[in-house]
């Protein structure tokens, strides 16, 4: 069974090095919808395949990362990366292009580590991350699959090449969230939420 769950941001970017000038040598901003779809062939105590009120906590908190942010590549220009830093208390850093493309893929790998570091309390059982759909507008969006999050023919991304600003990380119900992720530190879901 597959569930499905959406979220809203609001960012920034400029796409280099791709086809329109207007968006490879502008910043711009979109208005994304992320969709997060889970797979599992069994049910919980609940008899969900995982509460979407779970996807309230850490993923949420990552995704809402974005909003109100611009979203800058490492391999930009180093004057324009630190221009943006200094006049954005909110930004992120990527190890990509910041594409419709790349975002799905750095939410994929970003959340399969979540669901992978998380401990179930709830009897949930092989809950996967089938695919994240990241829409850029309302008629264009990138899907990606586990094949597509981890292809090096798309670009390397290590998620300690991510990084986020200090205003975004203070925002965090855990300053230590993002250390606690790239360190596999086991992530607790509480077994009821408020």
């Amino acid at each position: 069974m597959i569930i499905r769950k959406l979220f809203k941001f609001e960012n920034a970017h400029i796409v280099r090095n791709c086809s329109t000038l207007r968006c490879s040598q502008n910043i711009h901003g979109h208005s994304y919808k992320v969709e997060i779809l889970l797979e599992s062939n069994y049910l919980d105590h609940g008899q969900m395949v995982y509460d979407f009120g779970l996807m309230k906590l850490h993923i949420k908190e990552i995704i809402d990362s974005f909003d109100h942010a611009i979203t800058l590549w490492n391999g930009d220009d180093k004057e324009y990366i630190s221009s943006m830093k200094r006049y954005s208390k909110r930004w992120v850093e990527l190890p990509v292009n910041p594409s419709a493309e790349q975002f799905s893929r750095v939410f994929f790998i970003i959340i399969d580590k979540i669901l992978k570091l998380t401990k179930m309390q709830n009897s949930e059982r092989d809950v996967k991350l089938q695919s994240i759909i990241v829409h850029e507008t309302e008629t264009g969006y990138a899907q990606c699959f586990k094949e597509d999050a981890y292809s090096k023919n798309m670009g390397k991304i290590g998620l300690n090449d991510i990084i986020f600003s200090k205003q975004i990380q203070s925002e965090w119900s855990s300053l230590d969230l993002w250390k606690n992720i790239l360190n596999n530190k086991e992530l607790i879901t509480p077994k009821y939420l408020k």
